[in-house]
């Protein structure tokens, strides 16, 4: 994976780059998101199963990264990040099995593949010896799962699903840490890369939902 559009250092912040680069910036979220009454029932499946490949599984990113944190301040900050995605996990098993089985969308369907295969990049990203890249990773996992979390809660109203409240750690307290973990400019790329790599995976599975849902809207 290599270090393309790094996230730049100094007072920028982690918050901002997460919501101008993550899952808020893709069109196909910010349409189910402002017009969700035309959402199809495909899409919400599609939606919540390919999420449940990506990050449903344990252990996951940030399970991963407790492994490989020493920073006392970085693993309570993981602790209360692995409660709430033990939490997310059960709560996208649920839309799952509630949305019920996808459908292809054509013969050359590689859709599953594709997202397996971003499921192991993510492992393999989180379990680096790299110090800083798995708690990077983290940190945008986390900042970017406030974006996706109301689209999953509109999913849950519209199956009959009641939506919890999510547990994850506020947006504010991950940015003091992720600046204060940064105590070496090699760090500081390690974070920045661990983040990026996870807003890449993200954009991409959006961009190949959209394109699920544009293949069924032309057959």
């Amino acid at each position: 994976m290599p270090e393309t559009n790094p996230i730049p250092s100094a007072q920028a912040s982690l918050v901002d780059h997460v919501r101008e680069h993550g899952s808020h910036s893709a069109a196909h979220v910010q349409r189910m998101l402002t017009d969700f009454d035309s959402v199809s029932g495909a899409d919400i499946a599609d939606l919540a199963h390919f999420l449940c490949i990506l990050h449903g599984r344990h252990p996951g990113v940030v399970d991963h990264a407790a492994n490989k944190t020493a920073d006392i301040a970085a693993r309570k900050w993981l602790v209360r990040a692995m409660e709430a995605f033990s939490a997310e996990r059960a709560f996208l098993t649920k839309l799952t099995v509630a949305a019920g089985p996808i459908s292809g969308v054509g013969a050359s369907d590689q859709s599953n593949a594709t997202v397996l295969a971003q499921r192991k990049a993510l492992d393999m990203l989180s379990q680096s010896d790299r110090d800083g890249c798995a708690l990077g990773a983290s940190f945008a996992l986390v900042l970017d799962w406030h974006a996706v979390r109301p689209l999953l809660d509109k999913v849950a109203i519209k199956l009959g699903v009641e939506p919890r409240e999510a547990i994850l750690p506020d947006s504010d307290i991950t940015l003091d840490l992720s600046r204060a973990v940064n105590q070496s400019a090699a760090i500081e790329r390690a974070v920045n890369f661990g983040a990026e790599q996870i807003l890449a995976q993200h954009r991409g599975l959006w961009q190949l939902l959209e394109a699920r849902s544009k293949a069924r809207q032309a057959a």
